[in-house]
């Protein structure tokens, strides 16, 4: 039995048909077809059915469940015997919600850069919805996100942050002469609103309804600095979280603490439980977790 003979049924199961696991794997279709028949004579079992449509059997079933185990063995042999002879290079593929943005912690960024210089870091900017998606599936080898799974999840986790959101007003809006704001005085304001892809939509969302009302949502977006934007262009009020609203040098608006509620960024970073972590994610994973958690005096954050 041949490795790459597991690896076409993988891949014809995936997709349900010969045809475009063939044009996955990049090899013809007969020879494909060809492989998966050997592979069914020497376990002596059919492991398609082979009609209009194209499905396991039982017994198809059952050696897809063994091969997954096996393919993941086998690329985990790979990995750490390339480790073994000093492969120590190749790419991290890190999600950061946008906003949070690569600011957050160009520190880690720059010392982890100084000590790996061959180890590329590829910054993808989406939502923590789909960096989650994109850790699970492999498109991403970590993410930072802004709701921190359960440890029962399909996720390994690190709590980094719990930043409390804020208040941002224009001086123009009455609520701007106080020092803090009950979440319930906002019932009757204008919300320029994260997108519905992020974490913290929802959050925000329901922390509202707790409060007994549906925020008036005038604009949705992924982008704080024209979250902002739209705030000194008196559209509307927004929530953001402490560390970001701090930073925030504009002399026609005003931050301002909210009372009464429990909403925050809770920023975390994670990666796919009972998957190998190269060499590389492991470090990059090891310098995080002491630079952002450990650091005694991490400006403007509330440590979990």
């Amino acid at each position: 039995m041949e490795i790459r003979h597991l690896e076409y049924f993988s891949e014809v199961a995936k997709h349900a048909s010969f045809t475009k696991a063939a044009l996955a794997l990049h090899i013809s279709q007969p020879s494909l077809s060809k492989a998966i028949k050997q592979l069914e004579e020497e376990l002596d079992v059919p492991l398609f059915y082979r009609s209009k449509t194209l499905e396991l059997t039982d017994a198809g079933k059952a050696v897809l469940g063994n091969t997954k185990q096996v393919l993941t063995s086998f690329n985990n042999l790979n990995s750490e015997l390339s480790e073994v002879i000093g492969l120590r290079k190749g790419e991290i593929k890190i999600g950061i919600p946008p906003i949070i943005g690569a600011s957050f912690f160009s520190q880690l960024i720059s010392q982890f850069i100084e000590e790996y210089p061959f180890v590329n870091l590829k910054l993808n900017e989406v939502g923590s919805k789909m960096i989650k998606q994109g850790v699970e599936d492999g498109s991403l080898d970590i993410g930072l996100v802004c709701n921190v799974p359960s440890s029962k999840s399909k996720f390994e986790v690190i709590k980094i942050i719990e930043d409390p959101l804020k208040l941002v007003v224009n001086k123009v809006n009455r609520l701007s002469l106080k020092e803090s704001v009950d979440l319930k005085d906002l019932k009757n304001e204008p919300f320029i609103l994260y997108g519905e892809d992020f974490t913290l939509h929802d959050r925000i969302m329901k922390e509202c309804i707790n409060h007994g009302f549906y925020p008036n949502v005038v604009c949705h977006s992924s982008q704080r600095d024209f979250m902002i934007e739209m705030v000194d262009a008196r559209l509307g009020i927004a929530l953001l979280p402490s560390k970001v609203a701090d930073e925030i040098i504009n002399p026609h608006l005003k931050t301002i603490p909210l009372v009464n509620t429990s909403a925050s960024l809770e920023l975390g970073m994670v990666w796919k439980k009972d998957k190998y972590v190269p060499y590389s994610v492991r470090e990059f994973i090891n310098m995080a977790e002491s630079h952002l958690i450990h650091d005694p005096s991490p400006p403007r954050q509330t440590e979990v």
